[in-house]
């Protein structure tokens, strides 16, 4: 997460600061001049903009006052409180903050020798899987002598302004900052894994059980560094509502908490909490009227000292504490931003991750083609990118997220909107290793939303195994870059399939190439003497305890030079000291042969392979001389 950032239009910041000091100059960024196409490419601001170095706007300018804190920010005239809620949330991660603001004791005021300040800073942002370093010069956009954008509450401190014109430098004008997302700005300041939740759709204010989980997980993750953000949608512009929330406007979370409710020992000994989240809007100011706002009588409950530790202010300063159950009732939307410990050495759990790029690309023959849509397209669904991992635990809990490009850049240019993405999760046969072609008998065991945000995720436990994930756009045809993250507790060998069928290879003349294949799927085996169970033997199941009717749901797939050779499905029962043969079944394999379910009686092997044993399998078996039809 946290590798070498590289230079954004090759700017170097020290060369450029050097060269500045030894010319005795202030910083003019030819990238990002002081002009209106620096401004907007629509919408011009109400009013006459001058750009300012902050030396003109007030006497003793300073990059931090009094340190960092998410009450330092106030939104400006531009619609982007999803960036200015995401800056509170930074404000809050020091570890974090001080990545985005590199060499930020380096890059603060010195008053005390002026001769050493060029006008010039830089911050870094992850964007699309690699860090980058944006180098700006000092002009800020004013009317009547007033920062416009996103500024600080004190009028000498500039660290918020300067990072969001780097913010909008990297994305053509701060006019394309207008309209976002809290979560994506997150992941650009820390490269974490976002999650959206739709509070609206699941109704956790309606069930307990549901909203509790919802809590323990939220508090989880902001204890352990992780950044949340909600909003409340809105068909227009900003609204407000007779509560003094806001819809259409992004709010950070700034704390999750079990409060302990009583005064005194009493408290102590009663043991009784309520959940609490608190929230700061952009703007500053303008917070919830309900139950637990600055005010209310509610806090009469908790003991003088829960309420210092809390530090309660009754001051209409943006920030507010609000009951877990309101939160889940009146926010719609909540962005869940977790950081992944990806450390190889590290006393806390760590997650093994594996990360891959890519593009929907178009080509008129099938099997090159990448772009074929989401499964409501069948004919050429399969035609998009596969990417193929294994779960190696019984279960395992995975993480996938799907990112593509951010398209604001484009904005300026009439473009600029996101596609609608999504993938799926497929577990496919135990010996794969070549794209999928057709869907046999593989299980469709997840898929995400299809939408149009800059990012997918999902969150899912999946059963040990082989699995194939499908990252599509929604419509078929539709070109873009993509970048997709698989996080698993261990190892999961997460690589893309590219090849269609085995390769034809010089001595395959002598040795052989495949004539046919087979796709063989056990569904499961009853009537059986002993369990626990497997079956197989090139390729091997899980093991099935303490059942004597076993559901495998098993596959594996063959590529045959010998298509006349039969395909043989073994039973054992699995001892410490010997494993057991409990029966087969041969199967022919031919291209003739019914593709249907089949309930096959086991049998003995060798001589007696005519003598039947205990038990039934139930499999189907299905086979091609078109080595890409499955």
């Amino acid at each position: 997460m946290f590798s070498s950032a590289v230079q954004y239009k090759n700017q170097h910041y020290s060369d450029l600061k050097r060269d500045c000091i030894n010319d005795k100059t202030l910083f003019e960024d030819p990238e990002f001049p002081a002009i209106n196409a620096s401004l907007y490419f629509r919408k011009p601001p109400p009013g006459r903009v001058e750009w300012k170095r902050p030396k003109e706007i007030c006497n003793e300018p300073r990059l931090f006052v009094d340190g960092i804190s998410s009450h330092d920010l106030n939104q400006g005239i531009v619609g982007n409180c999803w960036f200015v809620a995401a800056c509170s949330c930074l404000a809050l991660k020091p570890n974090l903050w001080k990545k985005v603001i590199p060499d930020y004791k380096e890059q603060e005021w010195d008053h005390k020798q002026p001769e050493r300040y060029a006008g010039i800073f830089h911050f870094q942002f992850w964007v699309f899987g690699e860090w980058v370093d944006v180098v700006v010069d000092d002009l800020l956009p004013t009317i009547n002598g007033e920062l416009i954008y996103c500024h600080s509450k004190d009028n000498n401190e500039f660290w918020s302004a300067l990072l969001e014109k780097a913010y909008a430098k990297l994305h053509g004008c701060y006019e394309s900052l207008e309209g976002g997302n809290t979560g994506d700005a997150v992941v650009d300041f820390s490269g974490c894994v976002v999650e959206a939740i739709n509070l609206e759709k699941e109704a956790f204010y309606k069930d307990p059980k549901k909203q509790d989980q919802l809590f323990e997980d939220l508090l989880k993750v902001y204890d352990q560094g992780g950044i949340i953000s909600c909003s409340i949608r809105v068909c227009a512009l900003c609204e407000y509502m007779a509560n003094g929330l806001v819809k259409g406007h992004a709010y950070s979370v700034t704390a999750v908490k079990k409060v302990r409710l009583g005064h005194g020992l009493l408290a102590y000994f009663k043991n009784e909490t309520i959940s609490l989240i608190r929230m700061r809007n952009p703007w500053g100011k303008t917070e919830w009227k309900g139950a637990w706002s600055d005010s209310s009588e509610e806090w009469s409950k908790v003991g003088d000292t829960e309420r210092r530790n809390l530090g309660i202010v009754v001051e209409d300063d943006g920030e507010f504490w609000m009951s877990f159950t309101d939160w889940c009732k009146f926010y719609e939307d909540a962005d869940v931003c977790r950081l992944l410990n990806t450390s190889l050495i590290s006393v806390h759990k760590t997650w093994n991750e594996v990360v891959h790029f890519g593009s929907w690309t178009k080509h008129a023959e099938p099997l090159l083609n990448r772009c074929g849509g989401c499964a409501n397209h069948k004919s050429t669904f399969l035609q998009n990118p596969q990417y193929l991992f294994d779960v190696t635990k019984e279960a395992d809990e995975v993480l996938i997220t799907l990112q593509q490009k951010d398209m604001k850049i484009n904005r300026q240019f009439g473009q600029g909107e996101n596609l609608s993405i999504g993938f799926g999760v497929f577990k496919v046969e135990l010996n794969r290793k070549y794209r999928m072609h057709d869907i046999l008998t593989q299980q469709c065991v997840n898929t995400s939303t299809y939408i149009n945000a800059r990012t997918v995720f999902m969150r899912c436990t999946l059963q040990q195994g082989r699995y194939v994930i499908i990252p599509t756009t929604f419509e078929p045809y539709k070109l873009g870059d993509y970048m997709i993250r698989v996080f698993t507790d261990v190892e999961s060998g997460c690589r893309e399939l590219t090849e269609d069928k085995p390769r034809v290879k010089c001595w395959s003349s002598f040795l052989g190439y495949p004539q046919a294949v087979t796709h063989v799927y056990v569904h499961g085996a009853e009537e059986l003497q002993n369990p626990p169970i497997w079956f197989g033997r090139t390729v091997r199941s899980t093991i099935k305890k303490d059942t004597l009717q076993p559901e495998f749901m098993t596959s594996a797939i063959f590529y045959r030079k010998k298509p006349r050779n039969p395909i043989t499905v073994e039973v054992w029962n699995s001892n410490a000291v010997k494993d057991e043969f409990m029966g087969h079944v041969v199967l022919s394999g031919s291209v003739k042969d019914s593709s249907g379910p089949q309930r096959l009686q086991l049998l003995k092997r060798g001589r007696k392979t005519a003598d039947e044993m205990p038990g039934k399998i139930s499999l189907r078996i299905i086979t091609s001389t078109e080595l890409t039809a499955m």
